[in-house]
């Protein structure tokens, strides 16, 4: 019997649901990081954009971080029974369920304004540590208030040592498990793309700025709708606090001092008996004299070559590292992460676990908090994804063995 036309049309003609939420439709439309980094593109006013965007001088390193991933190939292994990939670590001493950190990030609030509050939950949800900035826009007491989960905090050492023990001792009040000492910022780097648009933080809307804001809606309704953006751990400070717009580089090369060392380490230590993490080292020697030093973990990071171009590629630094330092502390990579996949060659060539920054930013710019959700949900289900792939039942199971160097990325 022949079929009505109407009905096969039908069967063939299935409408998605129409989602309501404006935020889910833009992350409906992103597959990966660098989907969301191009919405959040369009999406931020050029200034905004260009500040999670840009790096340093010719941004040479920005790229290098990235294609030093392309540079290893998989050597995968077939018919290995893998199953269900298992790849929870531990992170000083916590259990997490997989090897990714949410890197301190400033000024989160300009993505979006619940800013680092909406980070840290999505954070606690995915069971990885979130790290505070000490310059958020959300305060060390705010975030500990929206976040039950794993929570550390990012030192800058000030030439006011005062003002850092005080911080020291909220983050002890507030519960923060760990701290994290940036160390490559004795001055600011030369971030010239902030030069060329004459960016200021906290961004103010002026006449010079009314067009790009009317330009992207979005975003100005929900900037000029929330509580002023400030610099929340000093508010009220001498330092200042972002009452008044600056020049990010002048402001850092004014109250953060040159002059940090490792005796600043132990000084640090003096004030804090829970772990300290030195985010920053970019050689090997650095890597054992840390290790020497008695901290617990190093970020190789190299700020996202925001700092110095032409620093070495993070990923570069990992496996003569932990060849270096043996089991004296913990390697965390930080810099170029854009993948599951990324992970995986991290772990492999010696890491405990990665670090990612702009992933989340950009995340939170196209879709609030539902968009640090969806990053971290890519690497949970990249990583599980690569682990399969290549043969490995877990990350125990990865090496040096396991990658392949290429002369040329991605050849």
């Amino acid at each position: 019997m022949a079929i009505p036309i109407f009905d096969t049309i039908r069967s063939v003609m299935r409408f998605r649901a129409f989602e309501r939420d404006p935020a889910l439709r833009r992350l409906a439309r992103c597959a990966s990081v660098e989907d969301l980094r191009e919405l959040a593109r369009r999406r931020l006013p050029r200034g905004v954009f260009d500040y999670i965007d840009g790096a340093a001088e010719d941004e040479r390193t920005l790229a290098r971080n990235q294609d030093a991933f392309g540079a290893y190939g998989f050597r995968p292994r077939v018919l290995r029974g893998v199953g269900e990939t298992q790849f929870a670590t531990t992170i000083l001493g916590r259990r997490i369920p997989m090897p990714l950190i949410c890197s301190p990030t400033g000024f989160g609030r300009i993505a979006h304004s619940q800013g680092e509050l909406a980070v840290a939950r999505a954070a606690e949800r995915a069971g990885v540590p979130y790290t505070l900035s000490t310059l958020g826009t959300r305060s060390i007491e705010e975030v500990a208030s929206a976040s039950n989960g794993t929570k550390w905090f990012q030192v800058y050492v000030w030439r006011d040592r005062g003002l850092v023990q005080e911080m020291v001792e909220r983050c002890k009040v507030a519960g923060y498990q760990a701290l994290m000492l940036t160390v490559d910022t004795p001055v600011f780097g030369r971030r010239e793309r902030d030069y060329r648009n004459g960016f200021e933080l906290p961004p103010k809307l002026g006449p010079d700025t009314l067009v790009d804001g009317a330009l992207h809606p979005g975003w100005t309704l929900d900037f000029v709708t929330a509580e002023p953006v400030l610099f929340a751990n000093v508010v009220g400070r001498e330092v200042g606090d972002g009452t008044s717009p600056v020049a990010l580089a002048e402001y850092i090369n004014r109250q953060f001092d040159p002059d940090l060392s490792w005796k600043d380490v132990d000084w640090l230590r003096s004030i804090w008996d829970g772990p300290i993490v030195l985010k920053g080292i970019q050689t090997v020697e650095d890597a054992r004299l840390a290790a020497d030093a008695g901290v617990d973990a190093i970020a190789l990071s190299n700020h996202g070559g925001r700092q110095l171009d032409d620093a070495p590629a993070p990923l570069d630094l990992v496996e003569a590292a932990a060849e270096a330092v043996g089991e004296r502390l913990e390697i965390y990579c930080d810099g170029g992460v854009r993948r599951g996949s990324d992970v995986v060659k991290a772990l492999a060539l010696g890491a405990r676990a990665c670090m990612i920054g702009r992933p989340y930013l950009y995340g939170l710019a196209v879709g609030g908090e539902a968009g640090v959700d969806r990053v971290l949900e890519w690497f949970h289900d990249g990583i599980a994804r690569t682990l399969a792939l290549i043969g490995a039942k877990s990350i125990e199971d990865l090496s040096p063995e396991s990658l392949d160097r290429r002369t040329t990325p991605g050849g």
